[in-house]
């Protein structure tokens, strides 16, 4: 499983894939975009895929695919 994550740290939106910075200073909408492309180009390559968003205000919204499962 590839896990995509769209966090606010230091004061930048940052993507994460598994763990490791990918991009940094990015508005949130340009985060959230490349999450999900990064993650429909691993979902193409059969991956399974957890995306995680970060709200404004903390709270984190979560995806799954590939496995059967759908957002909680």
């Amino acid at each position: 499983m590839v896990q995509y994550a769209v966090t606010l740290k230091d004061g930048d939106w940052t993507v994460f894939k598994d763990g490791q910075p990918v991009e940094r200073g990015l508005s949130r909408s340009a985060a959230i975009q490349m999450a999900k492309d990064l993650a429909f180009e691993s979902e193409e390559r059969g991956d399974s895929v957890e995306l995680l968003i970060q709200g404004y205000y903390g709270h984190l919204s979560r995806r799954v695919t590939g496995a059967g499962e759908g957002e909680d």
